[in-house]
């Protein structure tokens, strides 16, 4: 595996624990795919071109059938991405670990990072935000989501939970001129607030602004309790990016503009009036005693 002259490596780590990052009853497909997806989707947030990546793979016991469906997850993603599995290890555990590691490559000018974002720069969000949280939260309480919801809107929000898009064309696209990015991995709010602490800024939010998909405006036409979730839910893994108003002609995929950077440090949500959330959710804490990975 060899970097091209003049480019920088980038290497990015997860490590994914059944029963904190994804349901223990999570097929192994499924578990396959997701594994590397949202280590490429770390890539897409730095601007990168993916290179290889290594598997380090903890079981409570071997199964053939689990490991080979396992694998057919993990290689249709690496085969849509052109990613080689370049090493990686094997142990007995208790529970089921995955550490996936993948290796990147980017101009060093135009990597992208969580601590450039300016004041005045506009903040936009792939996608479509909040389908992964309620997916888990019709597998964890099957009786919460809506009577009204259709097998079909049910099976998108499954499958935003389950197979996440690393959004690496447009990571790329962005590094050509945004100014800092990140993938929401953790929760919109939190994952921003990443962006603010390593920029030293502030940021107002508008909740009407945000981006949601046809289940989830169906979800919470019949719940509308719900509609704070968008906020805080992890595992979209969108890319939230800032960059400067005049620049965002040049953004040729679909995002949305839900924001802007402001010199004050701070983080405020505007609602549909204009008026400031006065308590913010919080979103997913890796070390919480709380099962799987949402709030």
């Amino acid at each position: 595996m060899r970097v091209p002259t003049g480019e920088a490596l980038l290497v990015s780590t997860d490590v994914l624990v059944s029963d904190r990052h994804f349901p223990a009853a999570t097929s192994p497909f499924d578990v396959g795919y997701k594994a590397l997806a949202v280590n490429l989707s770390d890539l897409a947030a730095m601007g990168a071109r993916p290179l290889g990546v290594t598997l380090g793979l903890a079981l409570p016991n071997v199964d053939p059938v689990w490991l080979e469906a396992f694998a057919a997850g993990f290689y249709t993603l690496a085969a849509e991405h052109a990613v080689r599995l370049v090493g990686g290890d094997t142990v007995k555990s208790p529970q089921l670990t995955l550490a996936v590691t993948v290796m990147g490559r980017a101009n060093p000018a135009q990597i992208l990072r969580r601590s450039s974002a300016q004041p005045g720069d506009w903040i936009a969000v792939t996608g479509t935000v909040g389908d992964a949280g309620l997916g888990l939260c019709s597998i964890l309480e099957p009786n919460s989501d809506p009577a009204s919801l259709s097998p079909a809107d049910l099976t998108f929000l499954h499958s935003r939970l389950n197979r996440p898009s690393p959004r690496l064309t447009e990571g790329h696209r962005l590094a050509e001129f945004a100014h800092a990015a990140i993938d929401i991995s953790d929760g919109l709010l939190q994952d921003l607030q990443h962006i603010l602490t390593a920029s030293g800024v502030g940021a107002v939010i508008e909740q009407a602004k945000i981006p949601l998909s046809p289940a989830a405006q169906a979800w919470f036409q019949a719940d509308p309790t719900a509609q704070v979730l968008p906020l805080s839910a992890g595992d979209d893994y969108e890319l939230l990016f800032t960059l400067k108003p005049q620049d965002w002609p040049q953004v040729d995929f679909p995002a949305t503009v839900i924001g802007r950077i402001e010199a004050e440090p701070g983080l405020r949500v505007l609602d549909a009036e204009g008026q400031p959330l006065s308590l913010l959710p919080h979103g997913f804490d890796h070390f919480s005693p709380n099962r799987t990975s949402q709030p």
